[in-house]
């Protein structure tokens, strides 16, 4: 494996690794076929799946392992780390252009990877709406809307408050924004599409889609409860994003300083 001057791997025939698709595993038996499925039908010879499957006790790595094929890249996790760390060290081991995160039991519409990926020459990060397997009810949280990609801080608002329909199965961004995602503060046990999201807005750059792109399935065993929570936690929640937002905004003002500064070096 070679890397250009940017730092984007390139396959030994010369052709740039374009998408890799993070997908965190745990307890996926049941659903994780179908969901493999719809997503290497989308994917070109040029895409990857790395997938961290985070100790599973059932056969959930047996049943990736049936698919034979060359873009799935499987680590195994030796301890179990819960999700937030399987999908970083997914994203950390990336080599793609363009990031997509993934759930193990949705299924994908077809055209997801191509809508995404286009919506990332002009944003640095990517939301989409989903619908539900099965025509079920969707979470009570609005929609996402084109009109309000822009309204950034409107968006970090409705983070907070709890209103913004920011789900990581149904986003993707470009690979400048690894330095911002990753490392997740250690402190941040759920909500890693909370974590980019943030990341996005407070960069200014995040584009709502209003198609849905995939089909989510709500079961009993969604990392996302489907039921109101206690209000202590719902504290301990929002306590949490707030020193996620500290902690972004120093990455993006950071970043944004190391930019300036190679510009200067450059037009010397």
């Amino acid at each position: 494996m070679e890397t250009n001057p940017t730092g984007i791997p390139y396959h030994a025939d010369g052709q740039k690794i374009r998408a890799s698709v993070c997908l965190a595993s745990y307890r996926g038996a049941r659903y994780i076929t179908e969901q493999l499925e719809s997503i290497l039908t989308q994917l070109g010879p040029n895409d990857e799946l790395v997938i961290v499957d985070d100790e599973s006790p059932d056969d959930t790595v047996e049943q990736i392992k049936t698919f034979d094929d060359g873009r799935i890249r499987l680590i195994e996790a030796r301890l179990n780390q819960g999700y937030v760390k399987s999908f970083e060290q997914a994203v950390l081991a990336a080599r793609g252009e363009y990031i997509l995160l993934s759930d193990q039991d949705d299924v994908w519409l077809p055209g997801r990877l191509e809508l995404i990926v286009d919506a990332l020459q002009t944003s640095r990060v990517v939301a989409s709406n989903f619908d539900v397997l099965g025509d079920g009810a969707r979470p009570n949280i609005p929609r996402l809307r084109h009109e309000d990609s822009r309204r950034h801080a409107a968006n970090i608002f409705g983070i907070l408050v709890g209103y913004r329909a920011y789900y990581g199965c149904a986003m993707g961004f470009r690979r400048d924004v690894v330095p911002l995602f990753a490392p997740v503060p250690r402190y941040l046990v759920e909500s890693h599409d909370l974590w980019l999201a943030i990341c996005g807005n407070l960069a200014g750059s995040i584009r709502h889609l209003d198609e849905s792109t995939l089909l989510r399935r709500i079961h009993d065993d969604n990392a996302t409860p489907r039921s109101w929570r206690s209000l202590s936690a719902i504290v301990r929640a929002r306590i949490m994003l707030l020193r996620c937002l500290a902690v972004a905004w120093g990455r993006v003002r950071r970043s944004q300083g190391s930019g300036s500064e190679e510009k200067a070096i450059a037009s010397r």
